[in-house]
């Protein structure tokens, strides 16, 4: 369970995926993380299966997808066939959390659950043992460029320690308002997967990863 990087699609430039993947490539990031919302589930549109899909064409990188979206079990096969490594769901979105868990991974994805800031991480816990990943907002979903909520932080260290008592081993990833600062107090809560957007594209991408990255070390 070592530390990933995840810089957010949803901060690029929308014009010039390619190049914006050629771009993280090229910082070592483990994973390219891509937001999809339906207006619904948080009052913002970004991207669907098929955005994904041609993506996937530029790109050998791990795509860590994050639906914001009502219903999510209805995606399931068209982001499987669109190339998603990873495809994250939020226990608020779905009245079947377990069986939707078990239908990512039958599709041959990893499997991920999220909470917002306001969810209890009780919520988390019938599913803890179906998940490859646990993803802790530290902002409320649907838009980029939020400043880090510190309380998200006791969520972080809650899913560690269940993560310890039940010898489990996924990893636990933070999103929103993650810059160079608040990346250290992730980490020392238990985090280790770190979602970055408009901190890494608002300078040079390289020089910004390159800097959470020795915070990670520091």
């Amino acid at each position: 369970m070592g530390n990933k990087i995840a810089p957010s699609i949803l901060a690029a430039d929308y014009a010039h995926f390619a190049e914006e993947l050629h771009r993280i490539e090229e910082t070592g990031a483990e994973y390219v993380h891509i937001d999809l919302m339906d207006g619904q589930f948080v009052p913002n549109i970004s991207f669907g299966a098929d955005v994904v899909a041609s993506m996937r064409k530029h790109s050998k990188l791990v795509f860590d997808c994050h639906l914001m979206v009502v219903d999510p079990e209805r995606y399931v096969e068209a982001l499987a066939q669109a190339g998603a490594d990873i495809m994250t769901i939020h226990v608020e979105a779905t009245r079947h959390i377990h069986g939707a868990l078990q239908k990512i991974k039958k599709a041959g994805m990893k499997a991920g659950v999220v909470i917002n800031p306001g969810t209890p991480v009780a919520m988390l816990e019938p599913v803890l043992d179906l998940v490859d990943q646990v993803l802790i907002m530290t902002v409320n979903p649907g838009f980029g460029g939020q400043a880090f909520i510190p309380e998200t932080l006791d969520k972080v260290r809650r899913v560690a320690a269940l993560r310890k008592e039940r010898n489990l081993s996924f990893d636990i990833e933070v999103d929103g308002g993650i810059d160079h600062e608040t990346i250290k107090l992730a980490k020392a809560a238990g985090a280790n997967v770190f979602v970055a957007g408009s901190y890494v594209f608002k300078g040079d991408l390289n020089a910004q990863v390159a800097r959470l990255r020795e915070a990670l070390h520091d």
